[in-house]
């Protein structure tokens, strides 16, 4: 795992987990408190997702667009980023 994301990787975990407890609760019992406290920490983990990916050196048009679906889009961008890594070339280097 490269430096550079790091970041997105992290954010891309939170915006999932607080999705997930988010939905969760809305099944479930639906306490306020639970609403209150992962709401926010799901809005700025989105959006900071969307930022890092945007950010991101490897980033392509795809894995920034795909950064701006709610959830799951992080972890989308995480995988095309990943993707675009392991088949880019590397640069020759001179001797």
């Amino acid at each position: 795992m490269s430096r550079a994301g790091r970041p997105l990787r992290i954010a891309a975990a939170a915006e999932f987990a607080s999705l997930i407890v988010l939905l969760g609760n809305l099944a479930t019992v639906h306490l306020p408190a639970v609403s209150s406290l992962a709401g926010p920490i799901h809005g700025c983990a989105y959006l900071f997702t969307v930022v890092a990916a945007a950010r991101d050196p490897r980033r392509t048009l795809v894995a920034a667009a795909l950064a701006w679906l709610p959830g799951i889009g992080g972890l989308l961008a995480l995988r095309r980023l990943d993707k675009a890594a392991a088949t880019s070339r590397p640069l020759p280097t001179e001797t």
